[in-house]
């Protein structure tokens, strides 16, 4: 009975692990267990105030992964422009691709900056990227996207 509790721990902890290489190579941060972009924030509402959680109710796929939005409205804004409104660096943290590192990218420390969306991991992380932003964002462009390599 050991051996059999054993395995069965071993198979779900397999069946659930998902190696560093598989992240790397998906173009868009999403859940560790779902396929949803910016935590299933709606990404355009950023760009209007303050970020909100979207619905499956109103979502598209975008370069592989599905995002949310709150409202048909701001669905059909993303699907008319997705390039305008889909978060820097595939939604990964600005902070970690600045510094060579893949990360997910908080919605709650998301930050417009000449009308594009980054995200951070942390409110920590985010202090840091606040506190030189253009220079993050250079190193950031410099190590995107050949970090998913």
């Amino acid at each position: 009975m050991k051996k059999i509790i054993t395995a069965a721990i071993f198979g779900i902890a397999a069946a659930t692990a998902i190696p560093a290489a598989a992240y790397a190579a998906d173009p868009v941060s999403t859940g560790r267990f779902n396929n949803v972009a910016a935590g299933g924030y709606d990404v355009v509402s950023f760009f209007s105030g303050e970020g909100v959680e979207g619905s499956a109710d109103f979502s598209t796929t975008y370069q592989g992964a599905e995002f949310h939005f709150a409202s048909a409205e701001s669905l059909a804004t993303f699907v008319a422009d997705p390039d305008a409104y889909a978060p820097q660096y595939g939604g990964y943290c600005a902070w970690a691709v600045a510094n060579g590192k893949l990360a997910w990218g908080n919605p709650k420390n998301a930050n417009i900056v000449d009308g594009k969306l980054y995200l951070n991991y942390n409110d920590g992380i985010e202090k840091k990227w606040l506190a030189d932003i253009d220079g993050f964002i250079t190193k950031a462009d410099a190590e995107w996207p050949e970090i998913l390599n």
